[in-house]
C-alpha cells in the first residue's frame, strides 16, 4: 500500500470503493501539505466545488472531518433543481391544472414555489389537485407517453451539461411527437462557477465537476483558472477521488500553480466528448439566464435554436424568461438557499433550516434534490461539528 508522500499515483481504480490505510495516508499528505503552507501564512486555504454528488460525498464521508483547520470546503453552484427559476414552477403547476401534461423528474416533482398558483405550491400539490402531471426517468419515457397520450404534453427540461445529451440527440434525430414540447431550463455550468467564485472571493482551489467535465472535457475549467489565478483539479466521486484532489490542489497553491488537472483520468479527457458537443450546440444555442434566487447570469444558459421551435414550450404557450430588468426574488420569504448555492453562507447559517425547512417538508428549493446542499446537510450532517472536531485534532496535532 503507498505510504503518506507528495508522489500521488494512487490505484484509484482499484481502492477507491473503501480503504481506510490509502485514505489515511493521502490525509497525512494533506495535512502535511498544509502545514507547509500555514508555516508560509497561508491560515486559510478556500477550495470550492462545483457539483452536489461532491458536495454529497463530502458530506457524507466526513471529509471535512479529516482535514486540517485552515483548508476549508464550500459548496457552490452544483444543483440544477435548486436553480430552476419559479416562473417555470408557476407555468407547469397553471398548465398541469388546465389539462396539459406535464412530464418532471422525481426531484423537481417536489420543488416548491414562491407562492401558491391555485392551491398549489408544486407539482406534487397540483397533481394532488387534479392535475395531470406525471414523474417520468428520462425523456426517452416522457416521448414515448407523449406518443400514445396525443394531446399537447411539456416536459421540464433540468439540467447541467450531463444531461444535455438526452435531450439534443432525440431533437436533432426529429424523434419528438408533434404533441411534445420542451421547457428548456438547461444551465451550463463554468458560468455560474464564474459568477460564484466572483461573488465569494478569495478562494484558493476549485474542484471542477466530474460528470459535467466527461461532456465538456478539463479544457473548460482552463478560463477560469486563468481568470481567478485559481488552480483547478476534475475529480471523480469517491472519498479516495476528493482527497486526492485536495492534496493535488494544496500541491499546487504550494508551487504558486493554478493550471487545471484531471484526477478523474477514468472517464475525463481535456477535449470532453466532442461529438455530444457538437450535437449540443446543433440543438441549443447559448443565452442569459435566470438561476433562482440568484439573479440572471450572462451566457449561462441553453436554448432552442429557431430549427427546433415546434417543439419549444416557450414558443407554444407563450412562456417568457426573466430578464436582467424584470427578474425579481423568487425565493419564499425568509429562504437563503441563493446564498447558500453561491458558496456565501453554508446551510446551518438559514435560520429556516431544520426548522420550517426539512427533508421531508422543503420550504426552499435547495431542500428537495439529493443534490442540493441543504437537503445534503439535512441527511448527513456538515460544518458545526465536523469544524470542531478538525479544528481540535489540528490542535492536539
Amino acid at each position: 500500500m503507498p505510504k503518506a508522500r507528495r508522489d500521488l499515483s494512487v490505484d484509484v481504480e482499484r481502492y477507491f470503493r473503501a480503504d481506510a490505510e490509502v485514505a489515511g495516508n493521502i490525509a497525512k499528505t494533506i495535512g502535511a501539505m498544509a502545514a507547509e503552507l500555514k508555516a508560509k501564512g497561508r491560515d486559510r486555504i478556500r477550495i470550492m466545488n462545483f457539483c452536489g454528488t461532491h458536495e454529497w460525498t463530502t458530506t457524507h464521508y466526513g471529509i471535512r472531518s479529516l482535514l486540517p483547520a485552515n483548508v476549508e470546503m464550500i459548496s457552490g453552484p452544483g444543483c440544477p433543481v435548486c436553480v430552476t427559476p419559479a416562473n417555470y414552477v408557476d407555468t407547469c403547476i397553471r398548465l398541469a391544472l388546465e389539462g396539459v401534461r406535464i412530464y418532471s423528474y422525481g426531484d423537481a416533482f417536489r420543488l416548491p414555489n414562491t407562492k401558491a398558483v391555485s392551491n398549489a405550491r408544486s407539482l406534487e400539490e397540483a397533481k394532488a389537485l387534479g392535475g395531470d402531471v406525471k414523474v417520468v426517468y428520462s425523456f426517452l419515457d416522457a416521448m414515448k407517453d407523449a406518443r400514445e397520450y396525443g394531446r399537447d404534453c411539456v416536459f421540464l427540461g433540468i439540467g447541467f451539461e450531463t444531461t444535455m445529451p438526452s435531450y439534443s440527440e432525440p431533437l436533432a434525430h426529429g424523434m419528438l411527437p408533434g404533441n411534445l414540447y420542451f421547457l428548456s431550463a438547461l444551465r451550463l455550468t463554468p458560468p455560474a462557477a464564474a459568477f460564484a467564485l466572483d461573488k465569494v472571493g478569495g478562494v484558493d482551489g476549485i474542484i471542477a465537476p466530474g460528470h459535467v467535465s466527461v461532456i465538456t472535457g478539463a479544457s473548460a475549467w482552463s478560463p477560469i483558472a486563468e481568470r481567478f489565478n485559481t488552480p483547478a483539479v476534475v475529480s471523480g466521486f469517491e472519498p479516495l477521488d476528493l482527497l486526492i484532489s485536495i492534496a493535488g490542489l494544496l500541491n499546487q497553491i504550494s508551487r504558486g500553480e493554478h493550471k487545471v488537472e484531471i484526477e478523474y483520468r477514468r472517464a475525463v479527457a481535456w477535449d470532453g466528448n466532442e461529438k455530444v458537443m457538437a450535437s449540443i450546440s446543433k440543438v441549443f444555442k447559448e443565452a442569459d439566464a435566470a438561476w433562482r434566487g440568484i439573479g440572471v447570469i450572462p451566457a449561462s444558459g441553453l436554448e432552442l435554436r429557431e430549427e427546433y421551435s415546434k417543439n419549444d414550450a416557450k414558443s407554444r404557450f407563450g412562456i417568457e424568461d426573466p430578464t436582467k430588468k424584470t427578474w425579481t426574488e423568487d425565493l419564499p420569504e425568509g429562504c437563503r438557499c441563493g446564498e447558500v448555492t453561491l458558496g456565501l453562507i453554508k446551510p446551518t447559517d438559514c435560520p429556516l433550516f431544520l426548522v420550517a425547512c426539512t427533508p421531508e417538508k422543503p420550504y426552499g428549493p435547495c431542500m428537495v434534490s439529493s443534490e442540493g446542499t441543504c437537503a445534503v446537510w439535512a441527511r448527513y450532517g456538515g460544518g458545526g461539528l465536523a469544524d470542531q472536531v478538525a479544528a481540535e485534532t489540528e490542535a492536539k496535532g
